[in-house]
């Protein structure tokens, strides 16, 4: 039973939160070096919007995504552009499979690549924008006028140095600062300010973590020799029971925190890396749960996944419907069942295609009915691919 409760918790953290924080840390830096060049191009060539909004959207974790929503709302960038975004994305679970199935994450992200593609382009050429179907849409002119003056402040394609200077000087506490696409956010907890101790530990035991991982995962050395090579202490499973654990702290230090900042480009690296750890954490904590809800299933019942009704085409319906529930906390669970075989590949797509990460979140709280309306259009192309690669299959 320890085997049980033990392995997989070190699991959790050596076969998936090692590799995603090794991709976490490549796009924190990218986005901190390059954050606003995509967003130049959205605003001066509104035509390859799509085309951008699939890029941003198909990149690993929810970040891209979200810079959308706020450029949206803003009036910058079409909804054609938004939708492929968010038909793009498959949030914060994109980790998780690159961590685990490489080859596969390619292949299932190509897939979400053309499919918001397209359909961000059908779109916008059916012209299926939420004011055509009553919404809200746009904000009142009082609230564009705010957002213009704004804009004016910080515009989106601003240098980080002159973003820099438009913010208020001294203390952030209780003021409101501009991220790079002009919407007003809280200064004091709009992202983490600092790389603290904890977050310092995690990457520490991650980079740790990363020498033992890699070969192992690539089978160029067994657990058994990396012990032997330890002096008899099993590093493997020390490792990833303490990165687990870490990564648990970071999250309760960090609870009240938001997990991604809306599209900023952060001033400074650890800045970045402290938002890193954060997202690293609240990936490793549900993907190491259902690790060990999933052990302990198989140890006590002898249930392996096929019985799941997750299988043929009502697997794909019920993959897109999980797809509609916001936010990337059911979807990484999702994922982790995949990975472990529990949930065939069609499903897993069919979700992939229907799901919107944490993107949806600021449009559902900006205009209700958009949100609504791009869930719903993001539903039938779920359900086209998913059945598509059913059959295929």
């Amino acid at each position: 039973m320890i085997e049980a409760l033990v392995r997989p918790l070190a699991d959790g953290f050596m076969q998936v939160g090692v590799f995603v924080g090794l991709l976490v840390a490549i796009f924190a830096w990218l986005r901190w070096r390059f954050g606003t060049g995509l967003l130049n191009a959205l605003e001066n060539r509104r035509r390859i919007g799509p085309l951008v909004g699939a890029v941003l959207g198909v990149s690993p974790g929810c970040a891209g995504a979200l810079m959308l929503t706020p450029l949206y709302t803003r009036g910058t960038i079409s909804y054609g552009t938004v939708v492929a975004g968010v038909t793009a994305t498959m949030g914060d679970s994109s980790w998780v499979i690159f961590a685990a199935k490489p080859l596969v994450a390619l292949k299932v992200h190509l897939v979400l690549f053309i499919t918001g593609l397209v359909t961000g382009y059908l779109v916008d050429a059916l012209r299926l924008t939420p004011e055509r179907f009553g919404s809200a849409g746009r904000k009142s002119a009082a609230h564009q006028r705010q957002l213009a003056a704004a804009a004016a402040g910080a515009s989106v394609g601003a240098p980080r140095s002159a973003a820099a200077t438009a913010e208020p000087a001294g203390p952030t506490s209780g003021k409101a600062s501009l991220s790079t696409a002009g919407e007003p956010r809280e200064g004091a907890d709009a992202v983490p300010t600092g790389l603290g101790p904890l977050s310092l530990l995690l990457w520490l035991l991650a980079g740790l973590a990363f020498l033992v991982a890699v070969p192992i995962a690539f089978q160029l050395v067994s657990e058994s020799t990396v012990t032997r090579l330890a002096g008899g202490v099993n590093a493997y499973l020390l490792l990833g029971v303490a990165g687990t654990l870490t990564a648990g702290a970071v999250f309760v230090a960090n609870r009240r925190k938001p997990q991604h900042d809306d599209g900023v480009s952060p001033q400074r690296p650890s800045i970045a890396l402290a938002g890193g750890a954060h997202e690293m954490a609240a990936i490793v904590l549900p993907v190491s749960a259902i690790y060990v809800v999933w052990s302990l299933v198989q140890h006590l019942t002898g249930f392996d996944g096929s019985q799941l009704p997750m299988q043929g085409w009502l697997g794909v319906i019920v993959g897109v419907c999980i797809g509609l529930i916001p936010g990337c906390a059911v979807q990484i669970a999702l994922t982790a069942l995949y990975i472990a075989g529990g949930v065939p590949l069609p499903t897993l797509v069919a979700n992939a295609v229907s799901q919107d990460g944490d993107a949806l979140l600021p449009l559902v709280a900006r205009d209700g009915r958009a949100a609504a309306l791009t869930t719903a259009i993001t539903t039938l192309p779920a359900l086209v691919v998913g059945f598509a690669l059913l059959f295929a299959m």
